[in-house]
């Protein structure tokens, strides 16, 4: 029994060295994101290897690790601190000044629907129980495709991706755009993109709604963060607003140079977004979501006055609800 029980303390504390030392290797090879794409990718997933530090750190003293200098909790802090070093940023960020009293306010609801939505009429309950004045939806199609169409009497301004043909990144409104553009298709390396022009009392604002392709293979994420780069230069900076699924965290130095490129400021502050419901070909149900990879920005003229995420509703996104106030 003895044995048994020293053999299993091995594997325990094997086990604990193991997720240390991936953990440790995979942060500090994420730092080289900041001259390389592809070694950008493991930045996304910061959180995981925070996580899986945690957990090691809890293996080794289950199973009876008290040195701090061993190499077990050493490789942990490591981890630690270089995961730490990649998310913490994001929550030190300026925030773009307390919204006004009173003025101009707009609601926003930024959501991906999944192409395989499983629960539309939710999704299309929820949505209308927002009374927001803008939607912004990716992967509108198939099963999802519904719920735009549910929505139409109250939403009945569309504009999308590729006009007059259907496209999955669209904008509803319930106010006519002055002006509508289609900004691409749903190809990885074609901007899907839409893009709607309204006019009030305050004056004109645009609202650009995306859809980035994956950030593997590295290089057609960042060429289409160049391509949004210079729609948004066509716009008056202080009052537009971007929305969409970026497929991009915070924590990437991808996602830190499209921040600066946009000259945008961006309202979401690392809510995570996905998984929504179970992934991969294994259905693996994470119990939380890991990626805050869909985006809201908007100009200097308007302010925050709460970003808040929403509940499932069938996609493997939640989505997000913004409101500005300018």
């Amino acid at each position: 029994m003895l044995f048994l029980f020293r053999s299993l303390m091995t594997l325990l504390h094997l086990g604990a060295l193991a997720l240390a030392t991936g953990a440790a290797l995979a942060a500090l090879v994420a730092q080289g994101g900041v001259f390389s794409d592809r070694l950008d990718v493991l930045t996304h997933f910061a959180p995981v290897w925070l996580t899986l530090a945690i957990a090691a750190l809890g293996l080794w003293i289950l199973a009876g690790g008290r040195q701090p200098f061993a190499p077990t909790p050493v490789m942990a802090a490591i981890a630690i601190l270089a995961s730490g070093a990649l998310i913490v940023p994001e929550f030190l960020r300026p925030s773009g000044g307390p919204p006004p009293a009173a003025g101009e306010t707009l609601k926003i609801v930024q959501f991906n629907l999944w192409g395989r939505g499983e629960n539309p009429d939710r999704a299309v309950k929820w949505i209308l129980a927002q009374d927001a004045d803008i939607l912004v939806f990716q992967e509108a199609f198939a099963r999802s495709g519904g719920v735009a169409r549910a929505l139409s009497s109250q939403y009945p301004y569309h504009v999308t991706c590729a006009e007059p043909y259907p496209c999955s990144t669209m904008i509803l409104s319930r106010q006519r755009p002055v002006k509508k553009r289609n900004l691409g298709g749903n190809t990885p390396y074609v901007l899907s993109g839409a893009e709607a022009t309204f006019a009030t009392p305050q004056g004109e604002f645009s609202v650009i709604g995306v859809h980035f392709t994956w950030p593997i293979p590295a290089g057609p994420q960042q060429q289409q963060t160049l391509r949004l780069a210079r729609v948004v230069a066509e716009h008056p900076r202080q009052t537009t607003i971007v929305s969409g699924d970026f497929n991009s965290t915070p924590w990437s130095f991808s996602l830190r140079r499209q921040d600066q490129m946009l000259g945008l400021i961006r309202r979401t502050s690392g809510q995570a977004t996905w998984p929504a419901t179970a992934v991969s070909r294994w259905k693996i149900r994470p119990p939380l979501p890991f990626l805050a990879i869909d985006q809201v920005y908007a100009g200097s003229d308007w302010k925050t006055v709460s970003v808040t995420r929403g509940p499932k509703l069938g996609s493997d996104h939640y989505p997000i609800v913004t409101v500005l106030r300018r």
